[in-house]
């Protein structure tokens, strides 16, 4: 068990970056973290690390130790979980990441219900844009809206995500209303900076693909913040369906360039793969979808088109 306590500290430095980082998450200190993976490396007969004033880098020999002691604590974890999984009642602690508006907005409001489901859980949250990598930072799940990008993870989908071009009417009182994507160049784009190509929107319509590169005087990486400023009559912004469906059905915004369509994408749950999903994780991707499942007042009746073919879809391919 000695051995495999140190192939434990030694993967936890290698995800964190350092000793100190490292001890923070173990509950213990850099001195004894040092001391473990020192035994480490004197067992082995092999240096780990290349140690310099600014940070850690793996050796040759480190690469290849940590990709199969990641492999071993793996399988230890699973073989635990399997006996655990005979006992099917979700408990202890998820930590969930979520991306901030969508987390407050559609997430948190229903967390309370899913904890009087499960009374043995508790939840660790993380509210925050930024893209983690959640098995590096220990999450057991995410919620992830737009394309993934290509990885191990595992992605089940919950909900559409329709974006659409929209302002509030005291901007299109100021400004005309553009009836083509091109006319975008001469009004006032917000622009959200956590897309990977923010200035550039992508159409689908009548004469086919075209990409319009916007401008305007805000730029921010909080959705919220574009939505408010939207409202208030700034300027044109590019918003998810999620956050403005209530606003579009009030009247307190307006969709314009209806002809014109982005990119399908979707509002996903995303977790580390494993043979065995734990109860936990099981149980609270189960209610997410069960939750968005339901009739969404964000949602309109392209939305719910878009969500019933995928999910036709879906049940074919299983």
């Amino acid at each position: 068990m000695d051995n495999v306590s140190e192939m434990q500290v030694f993967v936890r430095v290698v995800q964190l970056g350092s000793f100190s980082a490292a001890a923070r998450s173990l509950d213990l200190t850099p001195s004894a973290i040092s001391k473990q993976v020192g035994r480490l490396e004197d067992r082995l007969r092999t240096r780990l690390f290349n140690r310099t004033t600014r940070r850690l880098n793996l050796t040759e020999a480190g690469t290849g130790f940590y990709e199969r002691c990641r492999q071993i604590l793996s399988d230890i974890e699973e073989a635990e979980q399997a006996v655990a999984d005979l006992r099917s009642t979700p408990r202890g602690t998820l930590k969930l990441a979520l991306p901030s508006a969508f987390g407050r907005l559609h997430v948190a409001p229903v967390l309370a219900e899913y904890l009087q489901r499960y009374p043995e859980m508790r939840i660790d949250l993380n509210l925050n844009d930024r893209l983690i990598d959640i098995m590096a930072e220990g999450m057991d799940l995410a919620v992830r809206i737009g394309d993934l990008s290509d990885s191990s993870l595992i992605a089940r989908r919950l909900a559409p995500n329709r974006r659409v071009v929209c302002g509030a009417p005291a901007y299109f009182a100021r400004r005309p209303v553009p009836g083509k994507p091109q006319d975008l160049l001469d009004h006032n784009c917000l622009v959200y900076t956590y897309r990977a190509s923010r200035n550039d929107w992508h159409f689908s319509g009548p004469g086919g693909k075209e990409t319009i590169q916007v401008s305007g005087n805000l730029e921010a990486n909080s959705a919220e913040a574009l939505h408010a400023a939207v409202l208030s009559g700034l300027g044109i912004g590019l918003l998810p369906m999620w956050l403005i469906g209530t606003d579009l059905k009030a009247g307190r915004m307006i969709e314009v360039l209806g002809d014109y369509h982005f990119p399908d994408s979707a509002v996903y749950a995303v977790y580390p793969p494993g043979r065995h999903l734990s109860p936990k994780v099981r149980s609270f991707v189960d209610y997410l979808a069960e939750h968005f499942s339901g009739d969404l007042d964000w949602l309109d009746d392209t939305s719910r088109e878009e969500a019933g073919r995928k999910e036709a879809g879906r049940k074919e391919a299983g």
